[in-house]
């Protein structure tokens, strides 16, 4: 009995120092875990163009416990591919990821005056564009991200990926010059042949000076998906061109698409001197 009652008082503690609850917010997937304490800094998990809440899987478990563990909240955002989520990367709108992040800062552990946000591949897009419409967004950090806004994954290509306000944000359209490489697949040569666009190129720029905060942006030298590289210090470049006045900095990986994921520890030292 009392070995029973032991165990009875253990769970209620795992319980209660590392909290999950499924937030409701309209057309995302949100579910938020704590820790003990109060004022938590709020890091959002944003995943790529794979679709689901990449942040509430087995996989990233091990490094939201190490946010946790670091006195962080987590907050795991699925946009599409998800229950509740548009089906596709199709004109998603960034008022709905933007106000899920709202209602899980009101939250009574969350600081809501420290909110940064980490995103891979399109979830870095995502994560730039919000940082670069929303002043409560207080730090970046952008994995392979673009540094454009580029097509929903249609079969016509004729959307943006993304909208505001409901108008689907400029995108850099998929050319003549691009088909080839789609046709074998060189997702690369694609979007090096679609960036040909200049014209196109500047409207869709994301306006990264616009952050209101540090930035730190991961590429890959070798990157079979994009030019992650050339697009981040495409980046770079603009942050220094308007004076930024916060922090920015971009490391850059030998290797491929995935690369960066495997240097994450960088994350957290930028967060523990940046954030």
């Amino acid at each position: 009995m009392r070995k029973a009652i032991h165990i009875i008082i253990l769970l209620c503690f795992f319980i209660h120092s590392n909290a999950q609850q499924k937030l409701v917010t309209p057309n995302i997937e949100s579910i938020l875990y704590t820790g003990e304490g109060d004022n938590q800094k709020l890091i959002v998990g944003l995943g790529g163009s794979e679709g689901g809440n990449a942040w509430s899987s087995d996989f990233w478990k091990p490094t939201r416990d190490e946010f946790i563990k670091k006195g962080y909240a987590f907050l795991a955002l699925g946009y599409f591919g998800a229950p509740g989520t548009p089906a596709i990367l199709d004109k998603i709108s960034i008022e709905d990821v933007h106000n899920a992040i709202l209602l899980a800062s009101k939250e009574k552990k969350i600081n809501k005056n420290k909110i940064a946000i980490i995103g891979g591949s399109r979830g870095g897009d995502l994560a730039l564009l919000i940082g670069s419409y929303y002043r409560d967004i207080s730090c970046i950090v952008a994995l392979v991200p673009s540094h454009a806004v580029f097509p929903g994954h249609t079969q016509e290509f004729n959307s943006s990926c993304w909208t505001w306000q409901q108008k689907e944000l400029p995108f850099v359209p998929v050319n003549e010059a691009a088909v080839p490489f789609l046709m074998k697949r060189d997702l690369r040569g694609a979007f090096e042949a679609m960036l040909q666009d200049s014209v196109a190129e500047q409207k869709a720029l994301i306006k990264v000076e616009h952050i209101n905060g540090p930035v730190l942006l991961m590429s890959a030298t070798k990157d079979e998906i994009c030019p992650s590289t050339p697009m981040c210090d495409k980046m770079m470049r603009k942050l220094q061109s308007a004076h930024f006045k916060f922090h920015y900095e971009h490391k850059a990986f030998e290797g491929g698409h995935g690369e960066p994921l495997k240097h994450f520890d960088l994350v957290f030292t930028f967060l523990d001197s940046n954030f």
